[in-house]
């Protein structure tokens, strides 16, 4: 090992530039840190291996003077289990080639793996207890019989000190048919470990297999509705390229500049976000990510109450990425970024095309026309996007980080992929805890509640401060002086001077948003603070209820916002293991407030702070969703307000513009004329060769 160690060592040094500090670990890099733990603590087997993101402090020091300052060291964090499944957490200095922490955790498990899941099926099928199970429902091909592995969430009767996984369990008749159709009624659970079922659980009725299949892919769809044949191709060129570039994983567009990192849990990160006003470039988010999420089902019937997965945390948007293609998952002129991790084994892993950025057409971005001598002003937009796309057993979940022309920056999710369902009797009562989707299929309720995790840093210099923004009524009453005619309204704007008074929830009838504002940077003409606007409106509330085992486990979930001060390390709100955590004691977001709190330094007004933002969407499921699902969008933006002195679109070129000038030159045209309004606005679009020309 020491030969292979020096080799790697070598190819690193070789490298004609180092990574940026931010960029993810290549993969000679992991293999590298598996040789480095190889030497000193024996063979492993490793859950994770992901950089270990410089102190904020040492990295914006470096990148005010990349040639003065130090450049941050290069670091990995290792997650390890040993032979007997000891859990150890462990950096590696990848820069002096050597481990510099080492911990072994006692009642921790890290997240499943790709390779964990994979391996549940075959222990599945091969185990006498499950077939028994399978025989009893009329089964006896176990060839036919799936699962989708889970994390168990927790069951008390197991805990926390073996590593565990449950299992859905589903039937296929044919090989193309969709299991979802088949869901059978008992639930085994396994030791990872060992690869021994542990248990299984199973209902004190039996529900018998469902028989009718529902399938989705084109041999059933031709051979039953038939395709529509009214769909004419629509294709997407830009033959002068793109408008962006790419100087290894830091990219500018259209005034934006910011790295794209990728890790194991949370995907794709955006660092360093900044934008150019006119020459100055102004500092917006030192990081932001999707940091994580919770799927809570609304069946209270055991074992359902076990289905609520941490999809980042306890699996990993970046473990379950998929290998974007393009014409399907992206289309355009397109740049992709790959994705490498670590197996088992301690090999190196890729995912290729990981990551998909491409531009878009944005609609209109403005436009006026004046009615009274048909000068106008239109201009059309565009919008650079940066995907990923990842697969949670039966859900797909659509990451788009969109950027827009005017500063804004958008984060839209659609969610497609199979409803989770389970067997039902032909004459059961869901008790309006599930909807049956399909004959014999019950889909329960659950929700999807996304973490957001934002780290601003609004036009650089000095604090930032987070107002919670509700539209109100004028507290005088109509006759009064100040509102004489009972018309008025303002924004009451509050502003969250601690983490205490940030724990608020969202407020459909006031129109709430956030505001996230640099009070020492004032706008010229307003007076107001440079703003970035948290805009969300799908913020449903956390429905599980205070003190069950969900609330517990998600405590990032209980509120719409917290504000927390800054700290290295803080980054996953449900803590850094997730698996079979109990809730009890807290764990990440709620642990950190707590500490914060007790030793007085919860201070969240003009500082350094971490904006934690959930939303998401409550699914009650119908047969429309099965047996897949239309992609079901959802978004929030990131808006400027008091940041630019004006418009910042204005110097994007119009699509077609006539001044009143040009107009009167031309003799004018008769307003009430449409016909005449609308021959002229194309005669002149087709003269300039703009949008309106053919």
């Amino acid at each position: 090992m020491s030969e292979r160690l020096s080799q790697l060592a070598a190819q690193l040094a070789s490298r004609p530039t180092p990574p940026h500090p931010l960029d993810p670990l290549s993969a000679s890099e992991i293999e590298y840190v598996v040789a480095v733990v190889v030497k000193e603590k024996g063979q492993l087997n490793y859950n994770a291996i992901t950089l270990s993101e410089p102190k904020k402090k040492d990295l914006q020091a470096w990148i005010a003077a990349p040639g003065a300052a130090t450049r941050p060291k290069r670091q990995a964090e290792v997650v390890a289990l040993g032979r007997n499944q000891e859990v150890f957490d462990g950096v590696v200095d990848i820069d002096d080639g050597k481990i510099i922490a080492w911990e072994k955790l006692e009642g921790v498990q890290p997240l499943i793996t790709m390779e964990d899941l994979q391996d549940t099926e075959s222990y599945v099928r091969a185990d006498p207890k499950v077939i028994e199970q399978c025989k009893i429902l009329g089964i006896t091909d176990m060839s036919k019989v799936y699962c989708d592995p889970w994390t168990i969430g927790y069951d008390e009767r197991f805990g926390s000190n073996i590593r565990l996984q449950q299992a859905l369990m589903y039937y296929r008749p044919h090989i193309d048919d969709c299991q979802y159709a088949f869901p059978l009624d008992f639930c085994p659970i396994i030791n990872t470990a060992t690869k021994e079922i542990i248990h299984i659980d199973i209902p004190s009725v039996r529900r018998p297999v469902n028989t009718i299949p529902s399938n989705y892919m084109p041999a059933d769809i031709e051979s039953t509705t038939g395709y529509r044949t009214d769909i004419a191709p629509l294709n997407i060129t830009q033959p002068e390229g793109v408008s962006f570039s790419l100087n290894g994983r830091e990219i500018s567009w259209q005034n934006f500049k910011l790295h794209i990192g990728f890790n194991y849990k949370e995907g794709i990160v955006l660092s360093n976000v900044t934008f150019n006003d006119h020459g100055k470039v102004r500092p917006l988010f030192y990081r932001v990510s999707l940091a994580e999420m919770v799927v809570p089902y609304g069946n209270p019937e055991h074992p359902h109450q076990r289905k609520h997965a941490f999809d980042l945390g306890e699996y990993g948007g970046g473990y379950m990425t998929n290998s974007l293609s393009l014409g399907c998952d992206c289309k355009g002129a397109i740049h992709y970024l790959n994705a490498d991790f670590v197996t088992r084994s301690g090999a190196s892993h890729t995912i290729p095309n990981a990551i998909c950025i491409h531009e878009e057409d944005a609609g209109i971005l403005f436009k006026h026309t004046d009615f009274r001598d048909s000068s106008l002003i239109v201009t059309r937009g565009r919008k650079l996007i940066i995907s990923q796309i990842f697969t949670a057993a039966n859900y797909e979940y659509c990451i788009y980080w969109i950027l827009h022309q005017d500063g804004t920056i958008q984060l839209e999710i659609k969610l497609t992929g199979i409803l989770n369902t389970y067997a039902m009797s032909p004459d059961e009562d869901t008790k309006g805890w599930g909807t049956q989707v399909h004959p014999g299929v019950n889909a329960h309720n659950h929700q999807h509640l996304f973490c957001l995790r934002l780290n601003p840093e609004i036009d650089g210099a000095g604090g930032n401060t987070v107002y919670q923004v509700d539209a109100m009524r004028s507290p005088h009453p109509v006759g009064s002086e100040e509102n004489k005619y009972g018309n008025g309204f303002f924004a009451e704007k509050t502003p969250y001077k601690t983490i205490r008074e940030s724990m608020q929830d969202y407020n459909g009838a006031t129109s709430r948003t956030w505001d996230i504002s640099n009070p020492s940077s004032l706008h010229p003409y307003s007076g107001k603070p440079a703003t970035y606007k948290l805009v969300s409106r799908e913020i449903p509330g956390l429905l599980p209820a205070p003190g069950s085992l969900v609330w517990n486990r998600a405590g990032f979930a209980r509120h719409a916002i917290h504000v927390t001060p800054y700290a290295d390390g803080q980054l996953h709100p449900a803590g850094r293991h997730v698996p079979q955590t109990s809730g009890v004691p807290s764990h990440g977001l709620p642990e950190w407030i707590e500490a914060a709190e007790k030793a007085g330094q919860d201070k969240v007004e003009n500082g350094d702070v971490v904006v934690w933002h959930t939303f998401g969407l409550t699914h009650f499921p119908a047969p429309e969703d099965f047996p897949v699902m239309p992609a079901e969008p959802m978004t929030l933006l990131l808006r400027p307000r008091h940041f630019f002195k004006r418009s910042p679109v204005l110097d994007v070129p119009p699509s077609f513009a006539v001044a009143p000038s040009q107009v009167k030159e031309r003799g004018g045209v008769d307003n009430r004329d449409r016909e005449s309004h609308a021959a002229f606005a194309k005669k002149e679009g087709e003269k300039k060769g703009g949008c309106c020309k053919k």
